[in-house]
C-alpha cells in the first residue's frame, strides 16, 4: 500500500504557520497602537508649524525643543472654568482691591476672554458695571459692591506649568500709548499660589528662599526651617509663590520728555522686565525716584552728605532699556482688619522688585511683538528677557514699523539677572517653583493713573459720570467706550533643554506637580484657598472644574469643529443650515451675564427671558420668528481692533495668523438623547467631540502631562508598601500587549507543530493485522 505524505514541520507547511503567526503579532501591535490617541501631542498645538518647534538659546546657543504651544488658530474658543484643558478665564472680582496699596477697578470676567478669526486670543477691557452682594464679616452685615470696567485674566494654573526653558510670546498691547489707565501683564506665577486669590498667596507671594532662618520664618510659611511640612511637601525645603513678569506695560505721556532717573534716557509708554523676589533687603533701600547711590559724598569737612544704598550688583541691560528707579519692592505689613487675608507684626517682610524699563512705541500697539525671557532655575541659574529690536524706515514720505533692524540682528538682550547676584544680597535664588502662564489687564488706580489728584476730585471711578473725569487721565473715557480696547496674543511657546550640561542651574522639568516640588497635595490640604469668594463660590465643588467633553449647543457641524459638508455632516443625520447661516457660531464666543456667572451660560441658548443675554440672532432662519430657535449666528463681544486709529498697515499683515485652511473636523452636532425634563438643549442637538478633542464645542485639543506627578505617584500603593508602583503609560501598555500577543502566537504555533509532527508519526507506523 501506498505510504501517505510525510509532514515534518520543515516545509511549506511550517512557512505558513510561520507567516500566520507573524501576521497575528503584526495585528496586535496595529491593535494596541489604537490606544494611542493621534490627536494628542503633549502640550504642543497641532498648528505650530514644524520648523518653529525647535529653537536656539540666545545665551548659550544650545539646542531646544518646543514642549508646549498654542497658536490661537481656532476661532471662538471658550475659556470659561471647565472649557479648555489648558487655560481657565476667571469669572470673579480681583481680591487685590480691599488689600492695602490695592486699588483693582475691574471685575474679571470670562466673557472677555476668546480666539478670534485672525488667529488672536483676545482679552477685552470694556465699560460695564457689576455688581454683587457679600458679607461683611468686619460690620457683620451685607453688603453691595460695584465695579464699572469687566476684563480679562486667563491663567494655565495646576493644568499646565513647566520649570525652566523659554517662553516666547507675541503680543499686541492694548489701548493706546499716549494714554493710561490700562494695566497688562504677560507673567509666570509658582503654582503653589493661585493669582488674585489673595489667601493662596499669602506669605508665599514671592519667596525664593531655601535656607533656614529664625527671624524670617514666621514670615515665609513654607519655611526650611520647618522639619516637618505637611500635605506633600518636602521637609526642610522653603518654597513660595514665584513671580517672573515678562512684560508689564506702563503706558501714557510723557510729553516727549525723558524720565527722571532713567539712563539710558525712557519716556511713556516703557514695559517693565521683574524679578519679584523675596525676602527683600530690609535697610538701605534705594530711594524711589532714584538710581541706587554706590558711593558716599562728603563734605570737606568729612561729614556724609548721602547714605550708600543697597541693591544687586552684576545687573546687566542692554538697548533701550534702564534699571527700573521707580518701584524697587513691596513692604508687607501687618494687615488691617477688612484685607482678605491676616499678617501680624512678626509675619510682615519686604519684598523687591529687581527689574528694568523697556522703551517701547506706538507700532507695539498695533502688530504682534516677540518677547522672550530664558529662565535657568535654581541655585546657579539666570534670568535673561530678550526683546525684537525695531527699526523706523523713512520711504516715499511714509514711516512705517520693521521688526529688526533689517540686518539679522533681531534680538536685543534687555535684562539679565544673574543667581549670585541674588545670592550675595540675601541669600535668595532665581525660582525653581513649577510655574504656569498668566496674560491679563488689570486696571488699578494706583498704577498708570493720575498720581494726584485736585483736593475737590470725589476720586470715583465711573467713566459715566461726569464727576469722575477729573480721576482719569485725559482720553481714557473716551477710549474705554470705542470698545476697541483689547490685549491680543498671536501666540505662545515653551521651550526646553534635553541636555542639562548644555546650561546653567537646575534641570528643566514639565508639569505642575513635579516630585521634587510637589504642590498637589498642598492644594487639595487647603482648597478653600484658591475657591472663590461668596457669593461666586455656591455651585463650585473644587477650585477647578473638569474639562468638558463635547455637550456643547449646536445647530451645524461647524459649531462643534466640523467641516462644512462632507461625511462628517451626512453621518450627523441632521438637516443643515441655509449657506448664509452655516459659519462657525458656537455659544462658546457668547457673553455670560455676570449676575448669573456661576451657570453654564455658554452652552445654552436663551431667548424666553429677556432679562439674559440672548445668544441667538434676532431673526431666525425664516428671517420672521424669534421664538423658534433656528439661528446659527450667536451674539459676539465686539472683536477689538488693533488700533482705536482707522486704517491698517501693510506691514503688519504678513505678521498675523490666518485660520488655516481644511483644518481636521475635531466634532460633530448629533441628536441630542431626551431625558426626563426633555432634551438637554433647547435645539435638541449637541456637539459630539473626535478623539483626540476636547471642550464644550469640540474647539480645543486634549492636553495632558507626559508623566506623572508627585500627588499621582503616591497615590498608587500597595498595601505592605508605601512606595510607588511603576508607573504605566500608553507606551507602557503597548509593549506589554505586543509581547503577550506574540507569546501566545508563539504558544499556538508551537503546539500546533508539535501536534503536527506527532499526526505524520502515526500515519508513517504499519498498519496491524
Amino acid at each position: 500500500m501506498k505510504h501517505p505524505t510525510r509532514i515534518d514541520g520543515s516545509g511549506t507547511t511550517t512557512t505558513t504557520i510561520m507567516l500566520t503567526a507573524v501576521a497575528a503579532i503584526t495585528s496586535s501591535l496595529l491593535f494596541a497602537s489604537l490606544l494611542l490617541p493621534t490627536a494628542h501631542a503633549g502640550w504642543i498645538d497641532e498648528d505650530t508649524p514644524p520648523d518653529l518647534r525647535t529653537t536656539r538659546s540666545l545665551v548659550d546657543g544650545s539646542t531646544y525643543h518646543l514642549i508646549m504651544s498654542d497658536e490661537f488658530n481656532v476661532p471662538h474658543r471658550s475659556f470659561a472654568d471647565g472649557h479648555d484643558p489648558t487655560w481657565t478665564a476667571l469669572d470673579k472680582s480681583d481680591d487685590d482691591y480691599s488689600a492695602s496699596g490695592g486699588g483693582s477697578l475691574h471685575f474679571y470676567n470670562s466673557s472677555t476672554v476668546t480666539t478670534t478669526p485672525d488667529g488672536m486670543l483676545t482679552i477685552q477691557s470694556i465699560l460695564e458695571k457689576t455688581s454683587w452682594t457679600h458679607y461683611d464679616a468686619l460690620k457683620k452685615q451685607y453688603k453691595q459692591e460695584t465695579k464699572y470696567f469687566k476684563s480679562g485674566m486667563v491663567q494655565s494654573w495646576d493644568k499646565f506649568c513647566f520649570t525652566g526653558g523659554i517662553l516666547e510670546v507675541d503680543v499686541i498691547l492694548p489701548g493706546e500709548p499716549d494714554i493710561g489707565g490700562l494695566w497688562p501683564a504677560i507673567w509666570l506665577l509658582g503654582n503653589l499660589g493661585r493669582a488674585t486669590y489673595e489667601v493662596s498667596t499669602n506669605n508665599l507671594w514671592p519667596w525664593s528662599y531655601d535656607d533656614c532662618d529664625r527671624d524670617k520664618q514666621e514670615s515665609q510659611v513654607i519655611s526650611a526651617c520647618n522639619k516637618v511640612n505637611h500635605f506633600g511637601l518636602n521637609p526642610q525645603q522653603g518654597r513660595g509663590a514665584t513671580e517672573i513678569d515678562v512684560l508689564e506695560l506702563m503706558g501714557g505721556d510723557s510729553g516727549g520728555k525723558a524720565l527722571p532717573a532713567t539712563s539710558p534716557p525712557i519716556s511713556l509708554p516703557y514695559v517693565d522686565m521683574t524679578l519679584q523676589v523675596a525676602p527683600g533687603i530690609p535697610d538701605n533701600r534705594p530711594q524711589s525716584g532714584s538710581q541706587p547711590v554706590r558711593t558716599i559724598d562728603t563734605t570737606t569737612s568729612g561729614y556724609a552728605t548721602s547714605q550708600a544704598q543697597s541693591w544687586y550688583d552684576h545687573l546687566t541691560v542692554a538697548g533701550n532699556t534702564s534699571l527700573n528707579p521707580f518701584f524697587y519692592g513691596t513692604y508687607l505689613g501687618p494687615t488691617k482688619p477688612n484685607e482678605p487675608v491676616s499678617r501680624n507684626a512678626n509675619q510682615a517682610f519686604q519684598a523687591d522688585a529687581v527689574g528694568a524699563m523697556k522703551q517701547i512705541v506706538s507700532e507695539h500697539f498695533k502688530s504682534p511683538h516677540t518677547f522672550r525671557v530664558e529662565w535657568q532655575p535654581g541655585r546657579g541659574g539666570r534670568l535673561d528677557w530678550f526683546t525684537k529690536s525695531y527699526k523706523m524706515k523713512d520711504s516715499n514720505g511714509t514711516t512705517f514699523h520693521m521688526e529688526g533692524d533689517g540686518k539679522g540682528q533681531d534680538w536685543e538682550h534687555s535684562l539679565s539677572i544673574p543667581d549670585y547676584a541674588l545670592e550675595e544680597a540675601m541669600g535668595s535664588k532665581i525660582p525653581e517653583e513649577p510655574s504656569y502662564i498668566i496674560f491679563n489687564t488689570a486696571i488699578s488706580s494706583t498704577w498708570a493713573f493720575p498720581y494726584s489728584l485736585p483736593d475737590w476730585c470725589p476720586k470715583c471711578y465711573d467713566c459715566h459720570d461726569p464727576k469722575c473725569t477729573c480721576s482719569f487721565n485725559p482720553g481714557f473715557c473716551n477710549m474705554m467706550k470705542t470698545g476697541k480696547v483689547a490685549l491680543k496674543i498671536d501666540s505662545v511657546r515653551v521651550y526646553q533643554s534635553r541636555n542639562d550640561d548644555a546650561h546653567s542651574g537646575k534641570p528643566h522639568s514639565v508639569g505642575c506637580d513635579p516630585v521634587d516640588f510637589p504642590t498637589r497635595e498642598y492644594i487639595k490640604g487647603y482648597q478653600y484657598r484658591y475657591m472663590r469668594n461668596p457669593p461666586f463660590v455656591y455651585d463650585d465643588k473644587l477650585p477647578l472644574r473638569s474639562v468638558k467633553k463635547g455637550g456643547g449647543v449646536c445647530v451645524v457641524d461647524e459649531d462643534c469643529g466640523g467641516g462644512s459638508g462632507g461625511d462628517d455632516d451626512d453621518a450627523a443625520g441632521e438637516d443643515n443650515a441655509p449657506p448664509e447661516t452655516s459659519t462657525a457660531s458656537t455659544g462658546a464666543a457668547a457673553e455670560e451675564d455676570i449676575l448669573d456667572l456661576d451657570n453654564d451660560v455658554t452652552d445654552e441658548i436663551e431667548v424666553a427671558q429677556p432679562s439674559v443675554r440672548r445668544l441667538i440672532d434676532d431673526k431666525g432662519w425664516d428671517g420672521t420668528s424669534t421664538d423658534k430657535l433656528k439661528g446659527s449666528e450667536l451674539n459676539k463681544p465686539p472683536v477689538s481692533e488693533e488700533s482705536v486709529e482707522d486704517g491698517t498697515n501693510e506691514s503688519d499683515a504678513s505678521t498675523t495668523n490666518t485660520t488655516a485652511p481644511n483644518r481636521q473636523r475635531k466634532g460633530r452636532c448629533v441628536k441630542a438623547t431626551a431625558g426626563v425634563f426633555g432634551p438637554p438643549s433647547p435645539t435638541g442637538k449637541q456637539c459630539q467631540c473626535n478623539a483626540g478633542y476636547t471642550g464644550p464645542h469640540c474647539l480645543s485639543v486634549d492636553k495632558f502631562d507626559d508623566e506623572p506627578g508627585a500627588f499621582e505617584l503616591k497615590k498608587v500603593s500597595t498595601l505592605f508598601t508605601n512606595r510607588a508602583k511603576p508607573y504605566l503609560t500608553k507606551c507602557h501598555i503597548v509593549f506589554g500587549v505586543t509581547l503577550a500577543s506574540a507569546f501566545i502566537v508563539a504558544l499556538v504555533v508551537g503546539t500546533l507543530i508539535k501536534g503536527k509532527r506527532k499526526s505524520g508519526m502515526l500515519e508513517l507506523m504499519p498498519l496491524q493485522s
